[in-house]
């Protein structure tokens, strides 16, 4: 498996490296600061350096459930000699910290609005929710002022590891009504917003809700008989 270092730390920007394989998808390392696409959030794009001088960029990144590594996915294949080659992965900093602020705000989203989720996406600056709601009782100046509210008041944001017993014992952690938390390995990761909300999620997240800044609900809308789709975004990076 490919050690995942941005579960214990997401505002490492890079780290030293060793090609344990290489093939026409991309380049498996032996560690690794890219988070790969998933839970709806978008894969970390960034470059790989090499000693020589070479500066590979990764596209997207990917995990491989049949190996259990990450892929860092890159437009040329790269020599099998590479394989055993020390590099530095360096992530795309400015848009993995826009990612990690937009999946912190849905988390903000999830607490104000006491429904399901059946679905939702991370994008650049912006990102939406999908919630179980037969009736259209939601405003978008009310949920822009109570979202506002979570971030100025500055509330901690911590990943942590609880045991899948745990989790079954508290199944109302589980807000994703069509796909379920990863269990089996014997726990779980969960991200807590202090006194807001505490649900299983493996995506990368800021440190306080403060640094996710301003934010606005831009649209509210009806996606079948039982979904409400609400859209959110990052003030700072409206065009």
């Amino acid at each position: 498996m490919t050690e995942e270092l941005f579960r214990s730390d997401a505002y490492l920007r890079e780290c030293e490296a060793t090609i344990e394989s290489v093939d026409a998808q991309g380049v498996r390392l032996d560690r690794t600061v890219f988070y790969p696409r998933g839970g709806g959030q978008p894969g970390d794009q960034g470059v790989l350096r090499f000693a020589d001088g070479r500066e590979l960029a990764v596209i997207d990144t990917v995990f491989d459930k049949e190996s259990r590594h990450i892929v860092h996915l890159i437009e040329t294949p790269l020599a099998a000699d590479d394989v055993g080659t020390g590099v530095v992965a360096a992530i795309d900093w400015a848009r993995r910290f826009q990612l990690m602020r937009v999946h912190t705000l849905l988390h903000l989203l999830c607490a104000v609005v006491p429904a399901g989720v059946t679905g939702g996406s991370i994008r650049e600056g912006s990102g939406r929710l999908d919630f179980d709601l037969p009736e259209s009782t939601l405003d978008k100046e009310e949920l822009t002022a109570a979202l506002n509210r979570l971030v100025s008041e500055n509330h901690g944001v911590q990943g942590r590891w609880i045991a899948d017993a745990e989790l079954e014992a508290n199944p109302q952690m589980v807000r994703t009504m069509s796909v379920k938390p990863p269990v089996g390995q014997g726990r779980v990761r969960v991200i807590e917003v202090a006194g807001v909300d505490l649900q299983p999620c493996g995506g990368t997240h800021v440190r306080s809700t403060g640094e996710i800044g301003s934010v606005r609900v831009t649209k509210i809308e009806k996606k079948g008989r039982m979904n409400r789709r609400v859209n959110v975004c990052l003030v700072d990076t409206e065009s």
